[in-house]
């Protein structure tokens, strides 16, 4: 059993326009309340025995005082309702309105944002995941080079993982307005983390384009990920194409929790986000989805034993054969 909650002012419209299978919903003093365990009250804390997630929607601008005020106010907010482990989307900090400003923001692990971040987290005694930071490369004097870096600080408020985002997004699609080189400002991380016990699980960490990826998921799954994350900030046409249906096929054939925060609407006259926070059990179902419109958070608390029990009853890692059997066909 699982309870889900998306505390945000969703419109009546926007529910209407859910598939069948989301109608579960119910409006109760301006929250929805999704899921299948009945609750008296959207506001009480989770008295559930399984930790509970809060997976945050942001709608961030180059303006990185509001930024984090936003997302304290997230954080704070899942702490009161019980959440072990908050999950903030790529670009939590700021999203820059040109090259210039967006590489003139940036800072080091080590400067006042992650110092905030580190802070929070200690003081609540919440893990936190921040999906995208801006990180100033290791050259950054003579190259002025970032690295886009998913971040986990546990409830102590230490660093305890940085996964580098290894995928660049540079896509040309002019029919559909998006010209994006991430690589023109961006270092590829050059390799993947080894997935980071949580109070929730194990956590793999992979970064928005990192999704289109498998090879990234199963090689994270191989090495005991039971959640893997995909904190993002896609663009409005891709989301609406790929967005669910990605990180849906990433959770069944890993068999585990996918978790993706997610940015939505408007942050600066040229960039808008697709939305769609949401939260993916190892059946493929969607637990919670904070829809295309407005930032706000859904919590879910997190069963292990669903993992356990669909990957016992259909052993699919069993069924893979060797490595060379997937490379025969490179000899033919």
């Amino acid at each position: 059993m699982f309870t889900v909650r998306c505390i945000l002012g969703t419109s009546a419209k926007h529910l209407a326009s859910l598939p069948a299978w989301r109608q579960q919903i119910k409006l109760q003093n301006s929250f929805c309340t999704l899921g299948i365990m009945p609750t008296s009250s959207p506001c009480r804390m989770s008295t559930s025995p399984h930790p509970v997630a809060a997976v945050c929607q942001l709608t961030v601008t180059p303006n990185k005082e509001a930024n984090f005020s936003a997302c304290k106010q997230l954080v704070d907010e899942a702490k009161e309702r019980g959440a072990s482990m908050v999950f903030l989307p790529e670009n939590f900090d700021y999203i820059g309105s040109s090259r210039e400003e967006t590489l003139s923001l940036s800072e080091s692990l080590t400067g006042d944002t992650i110092s905030r971040y580190s802070q929070l987290a200690r003081k609540l005694e919440v893990w936190l995941s921040l999906g995208g930071f801006h990180e100033r490369g290791h050259d950054w004097e003579s190259d002025r080079r970032i690295y886009n870096s998913h971040i986990i600080i546990n409830d102590k408020g230490d660093i305890v993982s940085v996964y580098r985002k290894s995928h660049l997004f540079d896509v040309e699609l002019p029919e559909k307005g998006i010209s994006l080189k991430e690589s023109g400002f961006t270092i590829p991380g050059p390799s993947l983390v080894s997935p980071v016990q949580t109070p929730i699980g194990k956590v793999g960490q992979g970064i928005c384009y990192d999704l289109r990826f498998p090879e990234l998921s199963l090689a994270l799954q191989r090495h005991g990920t039971e959640i893997l994350t995909y904190p993002s900030a896609f663009t409005v046409a891709t989301g609406a194409a790929h967005w669910e249906v990605l990180l849906r096929a990433r959770a069944i054939e890993n068999q585990c929790f996918v978790i993706a925060a997610a940015q939505v609407g408007q942050h600066t006259e040229k960039r808008s986000s697709y939305g769609h926070t949401l939260v993916v059990d190892p059946w493929g179902e969607v637990l919670g989805d904070c829809g295309g419109e407005k930032p706000g958070m859904v919590l879910v608390e997190i069963d292990l034993e669903k993992v356990s029990s669909t990957r016992r009853n259909m052993p699919v890692q069993q069924h893979r054969r060797d490595t060379g059997f997937y490379k025969s066909l490179e000899k033919t």
